[in-house]
């Protein structure tokens, strides 16, 4: 279970809001459904993301796939560890495979997403 802070995409990323930041990965879901990660493309500090938008691309032995922003803001931060271990996000999606952290522009664009209930019910409806 996860804690009560993540919200999630339709499209498979979570969000978790602390104070004036917000983390961004791929969910559980989406790492197994990629399979084994083998790169990551992410913005650059001071880039702008936007709600909806592509803000990065991950690589997986499957398929070349866009990680898709869950809310609007400025990146302030970079998993720099992903560049050399893109892997993390298969290992600990949800803790140490986190991608980027913006401070958000707008809180209210929480509202759109889901909480982990919802998505725990939505994940029973997508395929593989």
């Amino acid at each position: 279970m996860w804690p009560k802070n993540f919200k999630f995409t339709e499209d498979h990323e979570w969000v978790k809001v602390d104070g004036d930041e917000a983390q961004i990965g791929l969910s559980n879901h989406a790492q197994d459904a990629l399979g084994d990660i083998v790169f990551v493309e992410l913005p650059e500090v001071g880039d702008e993301v936007v709600q909806g938008e592509p803000f990065g691309v991950v690589e997986s032995v499957k398929a070349v796939s866009d990680c898709y922003a869950p809310l609007s803001g400025t990146v302030v931060k970079i998993n720099e560890a992903l560049i050399d271990n893109p892997g993390l996000i298969n290992e600990s999606p949800h803790e140490n495979g986190w991608m980027i952290v913006i401070e958000p522009s707008d809180l209210g664009e929480l509202n759109d997403l889901m909480d982990t209930a919802e998505y725990e019910e939505y994940e029973k409806t997508v395929e593989h």
